[in-house]
This record gives C-alpha cells, structure tokens and sequence, in this order.
C-alpha cells in the first residue's frame, strides 16, 4: 500500500489507484482521479462520528477553498482559533464542528444549495477591497440598489 501524505492527512493509505513513475528528480507517484479520492475521504471524514482531528478540520476546509479567516467569520471566530484547531492546540468546538461538516456536506455531496455561497465568499476574498458607492433608485414604489466601484 502507498501511504499518501500530499492531502494533509497522516493516515491515508492507497490499494491501488496509483502508479510509481520515474521523473528526472527521482521516483514520484501518479494518484488517479485526485479529485474523486479527496471527495471520497472528505465524506469519509464528515460521515464519521468521531470527532474531527486539527488535520481532518483543515483538510476539510482546504477541501471547500476557504481561508482560516473567512471560516472564522463564517463560524463567528477568529482566523487564530481556526489555526489552533487545526494545530490540535485546542479541541475543535462542537458547533464549529457540526457547521464544518453541514458545509461540505451541502457544498461538495448533498444538493449543493450552499455550493453557491460558498463560491460567493471565495470570490469575495480574493477580491481587494475598493472604493464603492452604492446607487439606488425607485420605481413603481419599489426600491432596487447597486454597487459601483469608485474609480480614482
């Protein structure tokens, strides 16, 4: 069996699903369908009843592409109680926990409702942060608004 570290995780081993190949730096390995093993270990992981280890949290979360920061927000903490949890400085609260697990649970398995949001709060991140304004207008006794950016 291949024991495979690259996700993160110290106790992923592979039967097959693998090549050894020979590269001009040595010997590497070729994992197939990188994508679908992950998705198969991070449900795995959220199905689980145990609770989640500080490498389980962080792979989950790198898995939904969120920052520690922006799951902080989304969890109403810190970036630095995220860090300690995935540290195993601290156990992971357990709402903290059941929210992480609700989150990729609907973003990457179930109906894929949060998928959308969670792409929202991607963009907004790697997004700088400009001058806007916002416009808005009436019409027909109803209100609509929008932002612009400021140019300088």
């Amino acid at each position: 069996m291949y024991r495979y570290v690259g996700c993160g995780l110290p106790n992923v081993f592979l039967r097959n699903g693998y090549e050894m190949v020979k590269t001009p730096y040595g010997e590497g390995v070729t994992i197939h369908d990188l994508d679908g093993l992950h998705q198969a270990l991070g449900s795995t992981i959220v199905g689980s009843p145990d609770p989640l280890s500080g490498a389980e949290f962080r792979f989950i979360r790198t898995e939904l592409e969120l920052s520690q920061k922006m799951l902080g927000q989304l969890l109403g903490c810190n970036e630095q109680a995220v860090a300690r949890w995935e540290k195993g400085r601290s156990k992971v609260d357990a709402p903290a926990e059941r929210l992480l697990r609700l989150f990729y649970k609907q973003a990457k398995l179930g109906e894929k409702k949060l998928a959308v949001a969670l792409e929202s709060l991607q963009e907004l991140e790697s997004t700088p942060p400009a001058p806007r304004k916002f416009v808005a207008s009436e019409k027909d006794a109803s209100w609509s608004a929008r932002s612009e950016r400021i140019r300088a």
